[in-house]
């Protein structure tokens, strides 16, 4: 830690520094090399509090999840109030209304027959529900050679073994390779404002997946994407047209096609699910972070209802075995149903419409740098690239993570990309002072500063 941050910490942070340091294992942190956290005691609006009281802007909405606010009052009564009634009962044999109100309303959010919900707590759990789901399938229709998995270059999907499996075009799970099952990777097909190359890079990647298909089309079991936008692979966009192409091709394969929208779901990419730019229906729907608007763990698989009726039976053999302790939470449940109350309410869609056209203004900005290639924008997101080729926690992202937390923003590049994905409720002067600080820390890299 940084000279200026330990003559401000108060004994208290310090206190919890240090048992953190002692007790602790952080996620995706290398604790030879990493520095000390800092402690948060607060969170209000699209804002961070240390223990100190100094504020940090959530420029990536804490990994994503947090859409509304933190600290939403809406949120935290329906909370208090589901508190009073019941905070969790098992879900095998029991059911409650928080849940069935959830799961009807994400039937009636979602396109089509994607009427069947099964909860879960993460987004690679939810991951790991919709491959099983998928496979046992063509178990319970008498076709077990369908086990092949199609996944994407840079495709992250979680971190257990099935999503690890098809998020290997992450290389993020190389010591896990041996252990994962059966999974062809594409070519994925990444633009961004002005690419001129692609129509040849969709057009290639669709090739790739005719090919196999002409290869391996009984043996495949099941698609999955993440929908116009991969997020751990650096933040990079494919367009609509190729989402509804590769859809139609893989249903008529009568190959099972699985949206991972744990990212992209809930406003993200412009509309409440990206698949609707795409205008198409996919099988499996995968869903967690925004759908508590950062609140609780939860996490949704969608399934249409001829993949629900491939599991009825008179034994347990056609049943799906999979099931969580904390499964349809009554309290997450709750929260996340006051959450997709606020989209009508608030009028978030807008709200995010206006952030996407503060995003757009800055495109010229960062294209007129000679240190930034491939600026884009989605929705609520905009990234860039500062170096191409970056790995994941590289030297000049690490100081520019580390510069802009000093100067009271939370922006983690991911390798070379750096990106924002703010609260929706942020301010137009928010977004202004958060551009600006975007902007002086990579003057500060260029420079050689830092």
């Amino acid at each position: 830690m940084n000279d200026t941050a330990n003559r401000h910490q108060t004994s208290a942070a310090r206190d919890v520094i240090a048992r953190d340091k002692r007790y602790v294992w952080h996620p995706y942190t290398q604790h030879g090399t990493e520095v000390d956290p800092t402690v948060i005691a607060r969170a209000k609006g699209a804002s961070l509090f240390d223990a100190d009281g100094r504020e940090i802007l959530d420029l990536i909405s804490s990994w994503w999840t947090c859409t509304h606010a933190h600290a939403h009052p809406k949120i935290n009564a329906a909370l208090a109030r589901q508190a009073e009634q019941m905070e969790h009962v098992m879900f095998a044999g029991f059911t409650h209304a928080p849940a069935v109100d959830l799961a009807e309303t994400l039937a009636g959010l979602l396109p089509g027959d994607l009427n069947r919900v099964f909860f879960s707590d993460d987004g690679s759990t939810s991951v790991e529900v919709a491959l099983k789901i998928a496979y046992q399938s063509w178990i319970n229709r008498g076709e077990p050679r369908r086990r092949m998995l199609v996944a994407f270059d840079g495709g992250y999907h979680g971190d257990t073994l099935g999503a690890m499996s098809v998020g290997r075009g992450s290389q993020m799970f190389g010591a896990f390779k041996d252990l994962m099952c059966r999974v062809r990777v594409l070519p994925y097909p990444a633009t961004f404002e002005g690419d001129d190359a692609a129509d040849e890079r969709e057009a290639g990647a669709l090739s790739a997946f005719e090919a196999l298909l002409a290869d391996h089309n009984q043996a495949i079991a099941a698609l999955i994407i993440e929908p116009l936008m991969q997020g751990s692979a650096g933040i990079r966009f494919c367009r609509p047209r190729f989402l509804k192409r590769l859809v139609e091709m893989a249903q008529g394969a009568g190959v099972i096609v699985i949206f991972d929208e744990v990212a992209t779901g809930f406003g993200r990419t412009g509309t409440l699910f990206a698949l609707e730019q795409a205008s198409v229906v996919p099988d499996l729907v995968c869903l967690s972070k925004g759908l508590t608007a950062g609140y609780m763990p939860l996490a949704a698989t969608v399934a249409r209802d001829r993949l629900f009726d491939m599991f009825l039976g008179h034994n347990f053999d056609r049943a799906l075995p999979h099931g969580h302790s904390f499964t349809a939470n009554p309290l997450a449940c709750a929260v996340a149903l006051a959450a997709l109350g606020l989209y009508e309410e608030e009028q978030t869609l807008a709200r995010i419409g206006e952030i996407n056209a503060q995003h757009r203004a800055m495109l010229g900005v960062l294209a007129a740098r000679a240190d930034v290639s491939k600026p884009r924008v989605l929705g609520a997101v905009l990234a860039f690239e500062v170096q191409e080729g970056g790995q994941y926690q590289s030297e000049a992202s690490r100081k520019l993570r580390a510069w802009y937390l000093a100067h009271g923003f939370n922006i983690r590049p991911i390798g070379s990309t750096v990106y924002l994905m703010p609260p929706y409720c942020i301010t137009d002067a928010e977004l202004a002072r958060a551009y600006a600080g975007m902007i002086e820390g990579l003057d500060q890299l260029a420079s050689g500063a830092l």
